[in-house]
């Protein structure tokens, strides 16, 4: 027989083991999350000879075309470019009649990832990158991606206008996404060349890929810059940023058209629909079916007539609209001018006969006569 409380025994012991696994799960969980991350001002070391004193097994080359318009470009910055490599122990031939270049490794390369930024650099210069940017690939902590946009739209127009979207007024989008990155950015053709970190190349991708479709790049360099912010807050780098980050909804979505007829679904019955009815059945309502042929006749013409008449009726009712007049305006009476004033004849009959007696210009008569005694005494002086 089983003891009594055996089975409790088992499930209190059992207990305390799950308690371990949970503390032991927790602990992996943190010193997983301590291995993430990687400590302020933290680098890689250089590989160097000591790291690969026999050298490489085989020789590599790489090869890429570029278009005729690079041509000047690249014949005159080409012997930096095989300097540059040189100091990495790679070869580099550029060939003008073929249009293309090539990087091959050499006995004397120790580096194996030197081929792999050797091809990245001519890719880059293939793709309008200049010297001065595209010689940062050969850095340990610079990559670079090029993202393929050509075939992402299909028509040309549309593509134009959100690749110039991406660029922005006077470049001022691709200048904050650069910025915001620490990547160079360089929209060539059909195709977008960045340089730079691996966590901004991420990042520029995204940018570049959504405004391919259609979401304006301001939306993703607002994010940016509030996880810029964020970044800096260190009690904030274990926590989820979701909270913080713009939930953008798109407003501009085209609704579908709707048809002018809408196809109503009529309610679903188990019963047939009722039989229309047949000409002889309306004539048996209508008693015309017990008819003569004459009489029915006669009815017919009846129905014409006073179609005809009503037609004629209102024919003669449209010819005689243009007799009728138009309706005139009422007549403004005009008030009489009043005649309270009463007009003094006696005073402009004195002022036409003092107008009469004198001389248009003349002097009045008392003037004159002063005047005359004036010159008599001048006169009796000079006697």
């Amino acid at each position: 027989m089983a003891e009594p409380g055996g089975a409790g025994a088992g499930a209190a012991e059992a207990k305390p083991k799950e308690k371990g696994k949970n503390k032991n799960k927790k602990k992996a969980a943190a010193d997983d999350s301590e291995l993430l991350t990687v400590p302020d001002g933290w680098k890689e070391p250089a590989f160097t000879r000591e790291d690969n004193p026999k050298g490489l097994l085989e020789e590599s080359s790489f090869a890429t075309l570029f278009p005729k318009y690079r041509e000047a470009y690249l014949k005159e910055c080409w012997p930096l470019v095989q300097k540059a490599l040189s100091e990495h122990f790679v070869n580099a031939t550029l060939d003008l009649i073929e249009g293309s270049m090539t990087v091959t490794t050499t006995k004397k390369t120790f580096d194996p990832y030197a081929i792999i930024r050797a091809r990245d650099l001519i890719k880059l210069l293939a793709r309008s990158v200049p010297f001065e940017q595209a010689v940062r690939i050969l850095q340990d902590d610079v990559a670079c991606d090029i993202i393929k946009i050509g075939s992402l739209v299909r028509k040309r127009d549309t593509f134009i206008k959100r690749r110039g979207r991406l660029l922005g007024p006077k470049g001022s989008t691709l200048k904050a996404l650069e910025l915001l990155t620490n990547c160079y950015i360089m929209v060539q053709g059909n195709t977008v060349s960045a340089l730079g970190p691996f966590s901004g190349l991420k990042e520029v991708r995204k940018v570049v890929l959504d405004t391919m479709k259609n979401i304006h790049p301001i939306y993703n360099i607002k994010t940016l810059m509030i996880k810029r912010e964020l970044a800096k807050d260190p009690e904030l780098r274990s926590q989820s940023w979701e909270r913080f980050l713009p939930k953008f909804k798109r407003k501009n979505l085209k609704k579908r058209k709707e048809p002018k007829k809408k196809n109503t679904k009529k309610e679903y019955t188990p019963f047939p629909p009722p039989q229309p009815e047949s000409q002889i059945d309306k004539e048996l309502a209508s008693g015309e079916y017990f008819l003569k042929e004459r009489q029915k006749k006669q009815k017919r013409m009846q129905e014409i007539k006073a179609k005809q008449a009503d037609a004629l009726k209102k024919r003669q009712e449209e010819r005689n609209k243009a007799f009728i007049p138009p309706k005139e305006k009422p007549v403004v009476k005009t008030k009489k001018a009043s005649t309270e004033k009463k007009i003094d004849v006696e005073a402009i009959k004195e002022k036409v006969k003092n107008a009469k007696k004198k001389k248009l210009g003349a002097l009045p008569v008392e003037e004159v006569k002063l005047k005359m005694a004036a010159d008599e005494k001048k006169k009796k002086k000079k006697k």
